[in-house]
């Protein structure tokens, strides 16, 4: 090993490739050397490789002219373009109602489940038709909710579901190919690879600061490169097409200089009030800063719009708590103040970051102290810092090259494999949902069982290790049984009772209905079946269960029919008598109650009217031949199946009467004759007189209470012959 190793570091940018040669001492670093060759063309797009040969000829170049000074390099540090790498959100949650204390290996199921879950919205995102055609470059797990309550750790918990939500870094594969295949062309080997804002960030934001939200903006020639720290980690990466060169661009329209002069000027601007300019016409002038700064105002406005605009996108709508600047397009006059301003944010918290800040490198006098240099150097850190190699695997008999930006697992190889994590665990049994007393249960099947997961041949769990070689090999789990319960799972034990009615003992116990069939308690339980559970509690519950003459007759008051109108007549109806008093039906039974039945009033058809108030005939007492005799007209008259009752007819539950009105009207002499029998004398002349109260009077004359009344026949001696009435 050499005693001061050097690092040859690319940095491969839209305009430039820079090469940079650092030499370790000790603990610092100290730069040896330089090289900057811009694209003679377009080979570089929004840092995307789109001519590999092209890129590789400037590769070349650099490479020869520092092998120049210091002999044969074959091993390179490089950066893929931060502007390529995809961050993703996405949140998972699996039901563990029933399962045992979550586990670790758990815990990392569900966590891989969420950073597929991420890559499938990537792929969707992006039209890509396989989501493993991006390489996990890590991910952070944001939070962990157990039954949607936020919670430090799910470990040995237990609920009805589990979550997590994560953040996932992506790079789609052409990114690292493309640039593989540039290096090989020149004959380069990629000693190490990290990605261009991870580069500087490891160099200006140390680890213990990334819980601060800030923004990293890493502005070259093309692209401004944009990264967001949060939470402890970089939590988003994103680009916009508008940069340094666009600003040179104006400085050279509004001054009338070629694009390396407007580039010198723009750097020049932002040390100098006064610039001295040679324009394409070859006149010179000193033009003051302001002046200038005027003229390209409106492109100065549109890059930190630009950049303002796609920091709220990555940061959720609200402005960090301050940004760094860095690279060359930083340079550009008043960005900072003016990007300040359009975060609202004090203008002390936007700056530029020079390779000054970069406390572990020594730098040359000659070598300059911008900001262009920030990222080629963490390039070069990187490489003996956290260097990135490629793993081979193979899983399921295929073979997988995976980006070993960290350590990888037997889970990262299953994700690089497009093996669907959520489908590994066997299905839960099919579950039955079934009505117990009109309630709704689900019974769940049995839970499936984890995958059989082996490395090399040996088992393994998802956070093994892997190295390069493995063979790995997954099977799903088993399918778990479909619910079986019976319906004694679902109730008690069924309960009885007994009772004694007028000395007669009754054994009262539940019922079960399976669909409205009886069953017992053994009987086994199907999907959408419905239960009905039930148990005499009250005094109508337990009479409806006997169901015999005596339940009858008190579970139902005395009523019949009248005139099609149905009337209860509680003084016929029996009671039920506990303790000498009468219960209720709503009352509850206990276990060896005793009862007794008091049964109501005959029920004769003359009771019944008077209940009802209802008056069958109305009467007079007159005196007939000076004997009290009392005459009756009917007001209403009951009839039962045509045919007409009499008031002492005894009725019958359910009878259905019809009742007739009559009439009312008084009474005349002639209503006498309905209630006595005329006997005509042995001598009479056949002629009779009618008296009231000893006055003559006809059939006709009305009559009323206290009259007497008298029918007499005269005879040859001219006595009164009278007949006793007969009632």
């Amino acid at each position: 090993m050499e005693k001061n190793p050097t690092i040859f570091a690319l940095d491969i940018g839209t305009r430039s490739v820079v090469g940079l040669i650092l030499q370790k001492t000790d603990l610092t670093f100290t730069i040896v050397d330089i090289v900057i060759k811009e694209h003679k063309e377009r080979a570089m797009v929004d840092g995307q490789i789109h001519d590999v040969i092209a890129v590789s000829n400037v590769i070349q170049e650099v490479k020869e002219q520092l092998e120049v000074k210091h002999g044969k390099l074959s091993q390179v540090a490089v950066a893929a373009a931060g502007r390529a790498l995809k961050t993703e959100r996405s949140k998972i949650t699996v039901d563990i109602s029933g399962k045992p204390l979550i586990q670790k290996e758990d815990i990392l199921h569900l966590e891989l489940s969420a950073v597929q879950q991420a890559q499938y919205h990537l792929a969707e995102k992006f039209k890509s038709e396989n989501s493993y055609d991006y390489y996990c470059v890590g991910y952070s797990v944001i939070h962990y909710f157990l039954d949607n309550q936020e919670i430090g750790s799910l470990i040995d918990q237990q609920g009805n579901e589990a979550s997590v939500e994560v953040i996932s870094t992506f790079l789609p594969k052409v990114v690292v190919e493309s640039l593989l295949s540039a290096l090989h062309r020149a004959d380069l080997h990629m000693q190490a690879l990290t990605l261009e804002p991870i580069a500087a960030i490891n160099v200006l934001i140390p680890q213990s600061m990334r819980r601060l939200n800030v923004a990293l903006v890493d502005i070259g020639a093309g692209t401004s490169d944009i990264a967001i720290t949060d939470e402890g980690t970089v939590v988003a990466y994103g680009m916009v097409p508008v940069a340094g060169d666009e600003i040179t661009e104006a400085i050279s329209d509004q001054l009338l200089l070629d694009f390396p002069l407007a580039e010198q000027a723009k750097r020049d601007l932002l040390t100098n009030d006064i610039i001295q300019i040679v324009d394409i016409l070859g006149f010179e002038s000193d033009i003051e800063k302001q002046e200038v700064v005027e003229k390209i105002s409106y492109s100065i406005d549109k890059l930190a719009g630009a950049i303002r605009d796609e920091i709220y996108v990555l940061n959720n709508n609200k402005s960090p708590k301050a940004v760094m600047l860095v690279g060359g397009g930083s340079l550009t006059p008043e960005l900072p103040k003016r990007l300040a301003t359009a975060l609202g944010l004090p203008e002390n918290r936007v700056a530029i970051r020079g390779i000054d800040a970069i406390q572990q490198v020594n730098i040359p006098d000659e070598i300059p102290k911008g900001p262009e240099l920030v990222t080629p150097i963490g390039i070069a850190l990187a490489s003996t810092q956290s260097p990135v190699h490629y793993v081979s695997v193979t899983v399921n008999q295929k073979p997988i090259r995976l980006f070993e930006m960290k350590r990888l697992t037997v889970g990262d190889s299953l994700l690089a494999a497009g093996i669907k994590m959520y489908k590994l665990y066997g299905k839960p049994g099919i579950a039955m949902i079934i009505k117990v007393n009109n309630q709704s249960i689900t019974i769940p099947g049995s839970h499936g069982e984890p995958p059989v997961i082996l490395k090399n041949g040996k088992p393994c769990s998802l956070e093994d290790v892997i190295q390069n070689g493995d063979e790995i090999d997954v099977f799903k789990g088993k399918d778990g049984m479909k619910a079986s319960v019976m319906i004694r799972d679902l109730i008690d034990e069924i309960p009885t009772k007994t009772i004694s009615i007028n000395g007669i003992k009754y054994f009262i116990s539940g019922e079960i209905l399976q669909n409205k069939v009886v069953v017992t308690s053994e009987s086994y339980v199907h999907d959408h079946d419905e239960i009905i559970f039930t148990y005499p509690e009250t005094v109508e519950e337990v009479l409806q269960k006997i169901d015999d003459s005596i339940s009858r007759e008190l579970l139902h008051d005395f009523s019949i029919s009248l005139n099609e109108k149905q009337v209860k007549v509680k003084e016929f109806s029996s009671k039920l008598m506990k303790d000498d008093e009468e219960v209720e039906l709503s009352s509850y039974v206990k276990d060896f109650d005793t009862f007794e039945v008091k049964r109501g009033e005959i029920p004769s058809l003359q009771r019944f009217a008077e209940i009802q108030d209802i008056q069958i005939d109305y009467t007079i007492q007159v005196f007939y031949n000076d004997e009290t005799l009392t005459l009756r007209k009917t007001l209403h008259e009951f009839y039962k199946n045509g045919v007409k009752l009499h008031a002492d007819d005894i009725l019958q539950y359910g009878d259905k009467l019809q009742i007739v009105t009559k009439e009312v009207e008084p009474f005349i002499f002639q209503d006498l004759f309905r209630h006595i029998d005329i006997q005509l004398p042995t001598q009479s002349s056949g002629r009779f007189v009618l008296l009231k109260n000893g006055e003559s009077c006809t059939f006709f004359d009305m009559i009323a209470p206290g009259d007497h009344l008298q029918i007499v026949w005269p005879d040859s001696s001219n006595k009164h012959n009278e007949e006793k009435s007969m009632v």
